[in-house]
């Protein structure tokens, strides 16, 4: 892959057509606030995903729950359209809670696809609920859909345990969605490991896209100048903690980490950025109010300084002012603070999960260590303050492994390759189901066509044959059959439906005899002397005057039943003919026949069925009279 940054958004221009895509983030708004509970790395993802995709030239939505009164219904923002969706309180709610607000959710996506004057081509939902309205719009629409969870609810609930606020239905509408998915986007290995092993999902319908970072807003600046800028101190080893305040992210691991640090790095300070408000308000953001408890439990309360949010123009200042930049998490599916980091320069401890194992290279662009170590997050870290060769090492390949690797550009280009790959999959789809459909058409009206002509031809010779073969029965005779292949099996269903019963429930057994059915004597004689004599010895065996002998054959020259007719008028047994086409040899040695008018194998055996069940049925009703018919005299 090309390191220009891009490089891939210019081949998303100049190689495929421009397509409309639904990009669904129901708690998530590109145009949310980073840093509180509910704004993170999935609100980057859609902004710079849709972002991107618009300026390649595609028309993207992004539908987004609306929670405030004030957003308009549609928001043109950065060449794409945010449409805010009315689903439960225009107001905040945890996305713990939103799951009762979908179905409302999905019914106004739904709406608004309908009304539209044009069909989205695919759908991008982003998080397992908007992957529910996904669903219903591939449902109803025909429109495939890709998904990329962000999180995992199975991996979630191993490291949360009872913490986790999701109901367990999540489960469950996962499987059923990368079940249903035409692709899922895995962010690193784990995330793809983990669909594998627990989801058992399709591995041929995983492609691994990472998440990215806007060279734009993260790319090394002057330290000194960035402190001066914050407001930092310029001569202070500084830990950064960036992102969401949030139990799972483990920041209380780094404050504890941080009194051992001390031991070495006695001015060692760490910043912790993020919170529900500007200002690090304990009462906004409870997760503050634990870290400060903590702070002064661990006696560096003194050496730890909240900062709050902090608008997306800062963050290289905030990187780059950082001697290191720190997130142990229990679990993380990516991670984009990581990589943002990277890209300024800053090397990187992370804890050993999820996606951060991937994208922080241990000993190239950082250090992992375990999550819940604080002793081993202390020694990483002291390594990198006091050994400034390392530092150097660090931040010059977190910087090359991040313009490699994570860029917007080269996200949102494999992200485009992808949906196109989709896109196609689905025409071929429709083009292999057009196909089927026909072939379905086609046999329907060829048979039609064929029954037409089989019907013009057989109307009243079928009647005359269904006399003879009562006449047969009613006067104490029996009926011998035979054929080949699809023949024989005709042959085996019309002896089943007469030995048996086919309409009448109370009329008697009637005596039918396939020839060919007993097999040992078939196959040795066929073995012994030839096949082509196999149903003229079996006639020879079975056949008496006044039987009647019928021979299926869709060409009418199967060897083995002409002889078997000649056999049969030797010894005074009708011979009745059902044949394709012309009628071949049988037409002129059968008493009577019926011809289907094709030299379409299939046709010939369907209307072969069909005259099979008539014949029952006409036999049925001749034999209530249990008497003897005459024969209408051949015409």
């Amino acid at each position: 892959m090309n390191a220009n940054p891009q490089h891939g958004i210019h081949r998303v221009r100049s190689g495929h057509s421009r397509r409309r895509v639904a990009v669904i983030s129901e708690h998530a708004s590109p145009l949310g606030t980073i840093g509180g509970v509910d704004g993170g790395g999935q609100n980057v993802y859609v902004a710079q995903v849709a972002k991107r995709l618009a300026a390649a030239g595609h028309r993207v939505d992004v539908f987004t729950r609306r929670d405030r009164e004030d957003l308009p219904r549609v928001v043109e923002h950065e060449g794409y359209r945010v449409v805010h969706v009315d689903a439960g309180p225009p107001s905040f709610v945890r996305k713990e809670d939103l799951l009762p607000h979908m179905p409302a959710f999905t019914e106004f996506v739904c709406q608004y696809v309908a009304e539209q004057p044009w069909p989205y081509d695919v759908v991008h939902a982003n998080f397992w609920m908007s992957g529910m309205t996904a669903r219903e719009l591939k449902r109803r629409f025909d429109i495939p859909f890709i998904i990329t969870f962000h999180a995992l609810g199975k991996v979630r609930r191993i490291y949360q345990g009872d913490a986790d606020g999701f109901a367990d239905d999540r489960l469950a509408i996962e499987e059923s969605l990368v079940a249903e998915a035409d692709r899922v986007i895995a962010e690193c290995p784990q995330d793809e490991i983990d669909l594998l092993a627990m989801y058992g999902a399709d591995p041929r319908r995983i492609t691994m896209i990472p998440c990215g970072y806007d060279p734009t807003e993260c790319s090394p600046v002057d330290r000194a100048e960035a402190r001066e800028r914050l407001g930092l101190p310029a001569d202070r080893p500084i830990l950064l903690q960036l992102g969401r305040l949030v139990p799972r992210k483990g920041i209380d691991n780094v404050v504890r980490a941080l009194a051992c640090i001390r031991e070495r790095v006695p001015d060692a300070l760490l910043v912790v950025a993020g919170g529900e408000s500007d200002e690090p308000d304990p009462e906004a953001t409870p997760e503050i109010g634990r870290l400060l408890g903590i702070a002064q439990a661990s006696g560096v309360a003194d050496a730890v300084r909240f900062v709050g949010r902090r608008p997306r123009a800062e963050l290289k200042d905030w990187y780059s002012a950082a001697d290191i930049f720190v997130t142990t998490p229990w679990y993380e599916p990516f991670g984009i603070t990581p990589v943002e980091a990277m890209a300024c320069g800053t090397p990187v401890i992370g804890a050993n999960v999820g996606g951060i194992q991937y994208t922080v290279a241990d000993g190239d662009t950082g250090l992992l260590v375990p999550p819940h170590d604080p002793d081993a997050l202390a020694l990483a870290a002291t390594r990198i303050f006091t050994d400034p060769g390392l530092q150097q090492r660090l931040a010059i390949g977190g910087i090359r492994r991040a313009r490699d690797l994570f860029t917007w550009d080269r996200v949102a280009a494999l992200i485009d390759e992808l949906v196109e790959a989709v896109i196609s999959e689905r025409a071929d789809e429709v083009a292999r189901e057009e196909v089927r459909r026909r072939t379905v058409q086609d046999g329907f009206d060829g048979l039609v066509r064929v029954l037409s002509a089989a019907r013009a031809r057989n109307t009243r010779e079928a009647t005359r044959m269904a006399r003879m073969i009562s006449n047969c029965f009613a006067n104490g005779n029996k009926v011998l059959v035979c054929g080949n292949g699809g023949s024989a099996a005709d042959a085996q269903h019309f002896a089943g439906e007469l030995v048996a019963r086919f309409r009448a429930e109370s009329r008697r057994a009637l005596p039918v005899i396939v020839l060919g059915a007993e097999f040992s004597s078939l196959t040795a004689w066929a073995n012994d002397v030839s096949w082509e004599s196999v149903f003229e010895r079996q006639v020879e065996a079975f056949g008496q005057p006044g039987d009647v002998l019928i021979g299926f054959s869709t060409s009418g020259r199967s060897t083995n039943v002409v002889r078997a007719f000649h056999a049969a008028k030797c010894r005074g047994v009708q011979t009745l003919a059902m044949v394709g086409g012309d009628g071949g040899d049988l037409l002129h040695l059968a008493t009577a026949s019926l011809v289907v008018p094709t030299r379409d194998t299939q046709r010939i055996q369907e209307v072969h069925g069909l005259l099979v069940h008539l014949l029952c049925e006409l036999i049925e009703q001749d034999l209530a009279t249990l008497e003897p018919i005459e024969v209408e005299a051949a015409s």
